[in-house]
């Protein structure tokens, strides 16, 4: 079903109200392995954001020419080339980050939220609106991965981006995977009250979702 919510509200949407990792919690493996820094969190996220974007835009835009009962293995067709594309683009121009996170810039191609978003928004609506989705919701997977590393960097090391922030003696669990369960539960439950106590619990955005 064609929305409409204007270009806007899908963006505040894939921020707030459908935030990929705050309010739905798929997608979670990279919010906790790629985290133990803002540098890391931040390019991560910035993959992210392209490849959603620009999957999003191509759905769009072929929709009308992607039989319905070969569209998902168009669709993942479509997520592995803009993924290897974007891999390629990392692995070229920021060496040092690739190697933290390479891996984790292949998996992309496995995201729930991307599959999904291309087969419940893109595939239904024109380009410029799925365009838009898709940087709400690459926005809102971004935005979540550099608070959480925030956290995780400045209590594990006592840097932000490596530049020392405070001195005392770093909380190491806070950089380990275990550390990543706990930022991130901590955060959802700050989101979840943030909500219940100044919205309503009716989220963040009034543009509510859209599927």
């Amino acid at each position: 079903m064609a929305t409409d919510m204007t270009n806007w509200q899908l963006i505040k949407n894939g921020i707030f109200a459908e935030n990929t990792i705050f309010k739905l919690a798929i997608s979670l493996c990279p919010a906790i392995a790629v985290t133990n820094s803002v540098k890391n969190g931040f390019f991560m996220g910035v993959a992210v954001l392209a490849v959603q974007t620009l999957v999003n835009g191509t759905v769009g835009a072929l929709r009308n020419y992607i039989h319905p009962r070969i569209r998902i293995p168009i669709f993942m067709l479509i997520i592995s080339g803009w993924v290897s594309v974007i891999d390629m683009t990392m692995a070229a121009f920021v060496r040092d980050v690739y190697r933290e996170v390479g891996l984790y810039i292949e998996l992309i191609v496995a995201f729930a939220s991307i599959l999904a978003h291309a087969e419940t928004f893109a595939s239904k609506n024109k380009t410029v609106p799925s365009i838009f989705d898709g940087i709400g919701m690459g926005t809102g997977f971004l935005v979540a991965l550099v608070i959480i590393s925030f956290f995780r960097e400045l209590l594990g090391k006592g840097t932000v981006w490596n530049f020392p922030i405070v001195h005392f003696k770093p909380m190491l669990i806070m950089i380990l995977p275990t550390g990543g369960f706990i930022a991130v539960g901590f955060l959802i439950g700050f989101f979840n009250w943030i909500e219940m106590r100044f919205f309503g619990g009716k989220g963040a955005t009034s543009g509510g979702g859209h599927h």
